[in-house]
Parts: C-alpha cells; sequence; structure tokens
C-alpha cells in the first residue's frame, strides 16, 4: 500500500478511490498503412505518408507538395517511393531527430524538386531507461486529464516525482524488465477540484505495473486491474 509522510508540508495518508500513432508502410505481410510520418530540422519539414497520398511540408512550411502515393517498392533494408516531384527513402536504421534525445525507428531521406532533406520517421523508440525522463499525463483509468491542470512525472536516478493534477508527490522507484514498482510514495496535503483522477493514480501504483510503449512514444502504465495511466514524454 502506499504511505503518505511530510513532504515540503503537512502530508496525510490517501485513501484510493477511484505522435499522431504511426503505422510502418505496408511490407510483407502487414495490414495496410494507415498513416507514416517522418521529420527533419536545418529546414524543418514533415512527411505524411497515407495509403492514397505522400504530402510532404518543408523548408519551416514554404514548400508543399502533395501527390498520389505511387506504392512502396523495396530498397536496401526499407522502401523507396518514386514520384515526378518528391522521391522518399526509408531505411530500417535508428535515428536521432538531431535536437532532442528522441530516436525512431527508421532513417527517411527526402528529394523534394531536387532539394534533399534527411531526417527520421515510423515508430518511436522507447527511452532506453527511464532515469532522466519527463512526462506529462495524458489520461488515468481511461479518463482523459484537463489541459488545465499542470500535471508531470520526473524519473530521477532512483527517484520519482510530479502531480497528477493536484498535490506534488515524490518517492522511490525500481524497474525490473517491464515492471515498476513504486514507493512508498509522499505527497502533500492540498484539496482541489477532480482529485478522483489523482487518489486513482496513487491506487494504481499502490502495487507493481506493466511498463508499455506506443509507437508514438506514449508511456501506458497498466495495473493488475487493468488499470492504466497514459503519459506523453516532454522533450
Amino acid at each position: 500500500m502506499l504511505k503518505f509522510s511530510p513532504l515540503l508540508a503537512a502530508c496525510v495518508t490517501l485513501t484510493a478511490c477511484a505522435p499522431a500513432a504511426e503505422t510502418p508502410p505496408q511490407g510483407p505481410g502487414e495490414q495496410p498503412a494507415a498513416a507514416y510520418m517522418a521529420l527533419g530540422t536545418e529546414p524543418g519539414w514533415t512527411l505524411e505518408i497515407t495509403p492514397s497520398r505522400l504530402n510532404y511540408d518543408g523548408d519551416y512550411g514554404e514548400t508543399k507538395i502533395m501527390v498520389p502515393n505511387p506504392g512502396a517498392k523495396p530498397s536496401m533494408n526499407g522502401e523507396r517511393y518514386v514520384t515526378d516531384r518528391l522521391t522518399v527513402d526509408i531505411t530500417h536504421a535508428e535515428c536521432s531527430d538531431g535536437m532532442s534525445d528522441r530516436r525512431y525507428r527508421d532513417t527517411v531521406t527526402v528529394i523534394a524538386d531536387g532539394k534533399t532533406a534527411k531526417g527520421c520517421g515510423g515508430k518511436i523508440l522507447p527511452p532506453t531507461e527511464l532515469a532522466g525522463t519527463n512526462w506529462t499525463f495524458v489520461s488515468i483509468g481511461g479518463v482523459a486529464v484537463a489541459g488545465g491542470r499542470p500535471t508531470a512525472l520526473q524519473f530521477d536516478g532512483n527517484r520519482m516525482s510530479g502531480s497528477a493534477g493536484c498535490n506534488r508527490f515524490s518517492g522511490t522507484y525500481s524497474v525490473d524488465g517491464g515492471t515498476l514498482k513504486a514507493g512508498p510514495l509522499m505527497a502533500t496535503e492540498m484539496a482541489c477540484p477532480g482529485m478522483e483522477l489523482e487518489q486513482a493514480f496513487f491506487k494504481l501504483m499502490s502495487t507493481p505495473v506493466s511498463l508499455t510503449f506506443a509507437d508514438d512514444g506514449t508511456l501506458i502504465l497498466t495495473g493488475i486491474e487493468g488499470r492504466t495511466a497514459v503519459l506523453r514524454r516532454v522533450i
């Protein structure tokens, strides 16, 4: 069970109450792709590949190219799309966006009207470790967290801290394989509207939770009863 004790202020024991996702280009044996996203910097560009179109937005928005999807052709460890104005080479090799420590599954090269741009695309890879990462809450127990309530979850060394929308909390954590165990956690004593979500998070973290990462990089914490907390990484 969670234990709550003084932390920056008097504390009480809290009782429990309650990317755009990415789908890789279609390959042998895969389901049809819904969308594939890629991006680059200096100059900034984005690319969306849908089953029907290639949508390129380059040079910080000054160049826009929309062409029918010609279909992917196999290339060396990847796929290639070729049109009159746009050629896209996707190589399945890990890539960093150059502006953060976020890593992607693919390295992407785009030739738009003869101008070459390089970047990353596909699935956002999970961090190699939680220590040093920062997150914000998307939902708790399937309920969306209100955008007007600042939330945070930080992992620093073997400690975690943050806020699920009201009180600050902190405590130790450990990771064993795909399982995270937190606690004891401590939290400040404040009364806020909508504290049910915060209390639901504390209940979730009172037992070990499984760690999974979606293709768009979101972190999903799942408890033994199937309750979840979904978090988006802050870079």
